[in-house]
C-alpha cells in the first residue's frame, strides 16, 4: 500500500482499506483509470454551462445505450428520485413546484411486495405512495394488473435476483403499457455481461437506472436513460434548471460537477470498448497471487473462482467465526473489507489495488494468529 496514500489518510483522522469487498458506495465505490482521472483535472481548466453540459452529453450516452435519452446523474438513487418526479409531473413547471404535495397528481408507485428493497425510500421521496401487489412468495399477472390505477404513477422493477415467484420484466411491461403506465427498472449494477446496459430498454422499459461507479466513473455519478419525454422531465428537475430556469424542481439537491460528467462519458466508452475477458483474467492472476502469498493455512482451504477467492474455514478448529474474523480485518489498520458467509471468507479482487496482493494476504495471516 502507498506509504503517501496512508499518510494522507492519517492526516484526515481515517483509516485507509483494502476493498475486497466489492464497487461499494460505502467504501467510495470506484477507482477510475489514471486517464479518466486525467480528462477530469483537465474539464476543471474551464468551466462550462451545467444545463446545456448535461443535454450534450445525455445525447451521447443514450447513442452509447441505445436510450432516446439520457441524464447523467449523482449516482442511480439519485436517478430514481429525478426518474419517478418526472413520472408524476411530466414538463409541467406547476406542478414540478408543489412536490412533494401531489395532491390531483398521479402519486403511486407499484411494486411487487417480493421486490421491495431498502432504495425505494428513493422512489418515495418526491411524495408518492407504494402499492404492494401479491405477497412476499410472487405475485401473478392478475394481482399486479389489479394493483395498477389511475393514481398509477410508474412500476417499479428493481433488477435483483429474487426466488420468488415474481411476474418477469417482459410481462410486467405489457401489463403496465396497456394501462399507460412507465416501467421504470433500477438496474443499478447490471452493466456486465454488457447486455444489461441495453437489455432493458430494448424490452421496453420506459426509464432504466444505473450506477455509474459499476463502469469506472467515480462513486457519485450515475445514468438515467429512457423515454426522451421522461428524461425531459427529469432534466427539468434537474440542480441545473433550478438554476438557470427558475424551475423549482425537486432536484437542487442532487448536484453533479463538470468533471464528474466528463467521467462518466469517457468511463462508459472505455467500459463498452473494453477486453473483458481480458479484465477478468488480470483479477483471477490477482485472486492467485493473493493465494499463493497465504500460502497453507491450517484449518483453511482456499479456492479461485473468476475475479474471487473463497477462503473455507473450520471455524471450530480456529476457535472463531468467519464474522469474527471478518470484523478483526475491518478494525485493523489497513483495514480489509471482505465478506463472510457461515463457515466462509469471500475476497472480490476487482477492488484491490495492484501490489496491496501481499499486505492483503499478510493480514488476513495476521488475524488468524499464522504469522506473516
Amino acid at each position: 500500500m502507498s506509504e503517501e496514500a496512508r499518510a494522507l489518510y492519517a492526516d484526515m483522522g481515517a483509516t485507509p482499506v483494502i476493498n475486497a469487498l466489492g464497487p461499494r458506495t460505502l467504501l467510495g465505490g470506484s477507482s477510475p483509470h489514471p486517464d479518466i482521472i486525467a480528462a477530469m483535472e483537465l474539464a476543471g481548466r474551464y468551466y462550462v454551462d451545467m444545463d446545456a453540459f448535461l443535454a450534450s452529453t445525455g445525447r451521447i450516452v443514450a447513442d452509447l445505450l441505445g436510450a432516446e435519452a439520457a441524464l447523467i446523474t449523482p449516482g442511480c438513487a439519485a436517478a430514481l428520485v429525478l426518474g419517478t418526479a418526472a413520472c408524476i409531473t411530466g414538463s409541467d413547471p406547476e406542478k414540478m413546484a408543489r412536490l412533494p404535495d401531489t395532491t390531483g397528481m398521479p402519486n403511486q408507485v407499484v411494486i411487487q411486495k417480493a421486490q421491495r428493497y431498502k432504495y425505494d425510500r428513493m422512489v418515495r421521496l418526491p411524495g408518492v405512495t407504494l402499492v404492494e401487489a401479491g405477497t412476499e412468495q410472487g405475485t401473478t399477472a392478475d394481482e399486479l394488473a389489479a394493483a395498477i390505477g389511475p393514481q398509477t404513477a410508474a412500476l417499479l422493477y428493481p433488477a435483483i435476483d429474487n426466488e420468488a415467484a415474481l411476474v418477469p420484466l417482459d410481462a410486467a411491461i405489457d401489463i403496465a403499457h396497456a394501462r399507460d403506465v412507465p416501467v421504470f427498472v433500477d438496474a443499478a449494477f447490471r452493466v456486465y455481461p454488457l447486455d444489461g446496459l441495453t437489455q432493458y430498454i430494448a424490452a421496453g422499459a420506459d426509464l432504466v437506472g444505473y450506477g455509474a461507479k459499476y463502469v469506472g466513473a467515480p462513486n457519485s455519478s450515475g445514468i438515467l436513460c429512457g423515454r426522451a419525454d421522461l428524461i425531459a422531465a427529469a432534466h427539468l428537475h434537474s440542480f441545473a434548471c433550478f438554476e438557470t430556469r427558475d424551475l423549482e424542481g425537486v432536484g437542487r439537491p442532487l448536484k453533479i460537477d463538470r468533471q464528474e460528467v466528463v467521467g462518466v462519458v469517457l468511463a462508459l466508452r472505455r467500459w463498452l470498448a473494453m477486453d473483458h475477458d481480458a479484465r477478468n483474467q488480470s483479477d483471477t492472476r490477482r485472486a492467485e497471487t493473493v493465494r499463493r502469498h497465504l500460502g497453507e493455512l491450517p484449518h483453511v482451504q482456499s479456492s479461485v473462482n473468476g475475479a474471487s477467492l473463497t477462503l473455507t474455514l473450520d471455524e471450530q478448529a480456529l476457535g472463531r467465526t468467519a464474522t469474527e474474523i471478518e470484523v478483526a480485518l475491518r478494525n485493523g489498520n489497513p483495514s480489509v473489507w471482505l465478506s463472510a458467509a457461515p463457515g466462509q471468507l469471500h475476497l472480490s479482487m476487482p477492488t484491490v489495488s495492484d501490489g496491496d496482493e501481499e499486505l492483503l494476504a499478510a493480514r488476513v495471516r495476521e488475524v488468524l494468529r499464522l504469522g506473516g
